[in-house]
């Protein structure tokens, strides 16, 4: 499967693309199953609500936030990670040869009923160490997400805009009670989804996510790929972990 040509301008220019209906609804069915025994008994590693959110209450240290590394969990997992349908259009929105990288994403993301945190506004690229911005990830609905159960939300063009650090708190999220930056905020758009549909979005895309207010988990899939020309900085977690040619 390739992009047209308006699909392609439309990533350029507000960094990200909704795909409807790409991967099938038995091969969905088979991740999240999988996904739900490893949520079920918390194999590690994981990342918790606590960890995220630094509230020492039990019902967060309890919610599994993301199940990480998963290329290497499951055959599964990784099959999907490495699916020849999409390595065109990776080529596509990368203009170059994709790598796929396991140090970042690489998760099964979630959002447990009642007990998940809402996701801040930030760029991914805030804890990535790279030569370049050249990554782009994508994200894969596993069964309906909507504003109920913290879709995901995103602020169109903000990969090109040059923020004023100011603009970010001590960790890096973009501030949502500054007042520029809530005429910036006033801009953003989610989608409904459902199974199967991905979304690709930049690095340096803004995005966040509320929590889940409904009486079902959300379950998602996200990995990362880079352009071949960008290269992990030496000595930081993105150089840590093993890389793989598409």
């Amino acid at each position: 499967m390739e992009l047209n040509q308006e699909q392609l301008e439309q990533f350029r220019k507000d960094g990200f693309l909704l795909i409807r209906g790409f991967l099938d609804q038995k091969s969905c069915s088979v991740i999240r199953d999988i996904a739900k025994v490893h949520l079920k008994y918390a194999i590690e590693p994981i990342e918790t609500e606590y960890e995220y959110i630094g509230i020492e209450k039990d019902i967060y240290k309890k919610s599994v936030r993301r199940l990480r590394q998963v290329y290497d969990r499951d055959i599964v997992f990784k099959e999907w990670m490495e699916n020849r349908e999409i390595r065109p259009i990776l080529e596509q929105v990368l203009d170059e040869e994709p790598i796929l990288v396991t140090a970042h994403h690489n998760s099964i993301m979630t959002k447990l009923a009642h007990t998940s945190t809402q996701t801040c506004w930030h760029r991914d690229s805030r804890y990535w160490n790279y030569s370049g911005d050249n990554l782009v990830s994508v994200w894969l609905a596993l069964g309906v997400e909507n504003s109920q159960n913290g879709v995901l939300e995103f602020i169109p063009g903000s990969h090109k805009m040059e923020l004023k650090e100011s603009s970010f708190d001590e960790k890096s999220f973009f501030q949502a009670d500054i007042e520029e930056n809530q005429t910036l905020i006033e801009q953003r758009v989610s989608f409904d989804l459902e199974a199967g549909d991905i979304v690709l979005f930049h690095s340096e895309l803004l995005h966040r996510a509320n929590a889940n207010e409904s009486d079902e988990d959300k379950i998602s899939f996200v990995y990362t790929v880079k352009g071949k020309s960008v290269e992990a900085i030496e000595g930081t977690r993105s150089s840590k972990f093993k890389e793989i040619a598409l």
